[in-house]
């Protein structure tokens, strides 16, 4: 078994227990950090895959970004003062049961396609996933929608600072 197939499952091993302590966890805070922790094996998972690009936009976006604005809405809100009490009915247990299905489902896709799926990738699809070839396509082929997105951005950004500077004069 090759290193970056270990790798790969380590990482999603890593990246399944860290989403299962997400939903489990009471605290919102820590919730928020161990989501933190599952987009971080995520973008683990993307390095083993030759995409560093969308590791690196994984980390940063959703890591970064995100979590940060997850987290001052959290303390914002003051979640942490709440009971949250899971009550059991016949909710949970359908519930489980849509969970168990899909669970079944999934795995019975693995073991099905397993002979399937191709062993290794090409040499093309290789180097679709890195940085260069993203930036030469972004800035060649869609160097325009790249512009209009850009100029789009920037007016969005001044026209928040022209209300908010209002709003406080």
């Amino acid at each position: 078994m090759p290193l970056s197939e270990i790798a790969f499952y380590v990482l999603s091993a890593g990246a399944i227990i860290f989403a299962l302590l997400t939903i489990t966890r009471k605290s919102a805070v820590v919730s928020a950090l161990m989501l933190v922790m599952t987009f971080c094996f995520l973008a683990g998972i993307y390095l083993t895959l030759s995409a560093q690009f969308l590791a690196v936009v994984q980390v940063a976006v959703y890591a970064g970004a995100i979590m940060v604005l997850v987290l001052f809405v959290i303390m914002l809100l003051n979640l942490e003062s709440e009971d949250i009490r899971i009550t059991s009915s016949w909710k949970s247990l359908v519930g489980v049961l849509v969970a168990l299905g899909v669970l079944a489902q999934i795995l019975a896709m693995i073991f099905m396609s397993e002979d399937k799926l191709p062993k290794t990738i090409s040499a093309s699809a290789a180097v679709l996933g890195t940085t260069e070839s993203v930036g030469t396509t972004l800035y060649t082929a869609y160097s325009f929608p790249f512009e209009m997105a850009s100029i789009i951005l920037i007016s969005a950004a001044v026209g928040a600072i022209i209300l908010a500077k209002k709003r406080l004069a």
